[in-house]
């Protein structure tokens, strides 16, 4: 049984997750800025591109992980 001062690993994940997809609009700004500039620095673009997708793999993992098994 869980006490109010403890969250279950379901509401752990939730927050994680709103983290991780505040973490990846951030990154999608930044990258819509650097890109906007014609100075932009690839390897900084590349950088962050890649972030970015490794933080979308990181949601997709969690939303799997919330989303109950349905089986057909």
């Amino acid at each position: 049984m869980t006490t109010s001062a403890q969250m279950s690993e379901e509401e752990v994940l939730r927050v994680e997750l709103e983290v991780l997809r505040r973490e990846h609009r951030d990154l999608d700004e930044a990258i819509g800025a650097l890109q906007e500039r014609n100075t932009s620095d690839m390897l900084t673009l590349k950088r962050l591109k890649k972030q970015k997708l490794a933080l979308k793999d990181k949601i997709a993992r969690i939303e799997d992980r919330l989303t109950p098994d349905i089986i057909a």
